[in-house]
Parts: structure tokens; C-alpha cells; sequence
């Protein structure tokens, strides 16, 4: 199952931009792998509040999000989507310019992380 965590300021989540960046993360997913992947993507929105992000050991005010795809580590490897993890970050860079703005779109981080078969795992059990 994809999952997304992201970590961005606090004041960026207005109570509005919160079902914007859901729906335009999982439809950056979507553009990828299809439509029908949609249904399995996970979002979770870390709100950070000021001063608690530094960059080169100082603390920032930069608005930069930083974007984490989590998903088994095969799906980045499908013959039938080639260059899957390229396609993904530009994507999740799009999603995020669209919804919080263009100026956004130099500062986002995206980190597309593969999980091994047999490490994860729902309801209990491995999935």
C-alpha cells in the first residue's frame, strides 16, 4: 500500500488545503500506476510548527515540505511502468505546486523509499 507522510509548516494546513493535498497526492500516484491504484493509497499531514525545522543545523522559516512515498520496493521496478520513481517525484512535486502554489515548488523534498517484501503488514499479519 503507497503511503505518504509529509511535514510541512503548520500554518500551510488552513483547514481547506488538508482534502486538496490528500486528493492531489493520491492522484499523482494514480498518473502513475493507474486509476484503480488510487484506492490504496494512504496520506498522512504532519503539520510542524515554526521554528521546529532547521536546515545546515540553524532553524528555518522555509515552507519547504518534505514528502516521503512509502511502498514495497517491487513497485518502483515494474517493467510496465519504466522509470517509476522519476515519474513519481516530478508527480508529487506537481501535486504539491498545484495546491500550495508554484513558489513552493523549488523548496519540496521528495523521498520515494522502498519497503521489502515481508515488511509490512496489516491487521496484524504480513501483507
Amino acid at each position: 500500500m503507497p503511503h505518504f507522510s509529509v511535514h510541512i509548516r503548520e500554518e500551510a494546513l488552513d483547514g481547506t488545503v488538508e482534502p486538496k493535498l490528500i486528493s492531489a497526492l493520491t492522484d499523482a500516484v494514480g498518473e502513475v500506476y493507474g486509476a484503480d491504484f488510487r484506492r490504496l493509497v494512504g496520506v498522512d499531514l504532519i503539520g510542524i510548527p515554526q521554528g521546529r525545522r532547521g536546515i545546515g543545523g540553524v532553524p528555518t522559516d522555509q515552507d519547504a515540505p518534505l514528502v516521503t512515498l512509502s511502498m514495497r520496493e517491487a513497485a518502483y521496478h515494474v517493467p510496465e511502468i519504466p522509470d517509476a520513481p522519476a515519474r513519481l517525484v516530478t508527480a508529487i512535486t506537481d501535486a504539491m505546486a498545484d495546491v500550495l502554489g508554484e513558489d513552493i515548488r523549488r523548496q519540496t523534498i521528495v523521498t520515494i523509499a522502498g519497503v521489502p517484501e515481508g515488511r509490512t503488514g496489516v491487521a496484524g499479519a504480513i501483507a
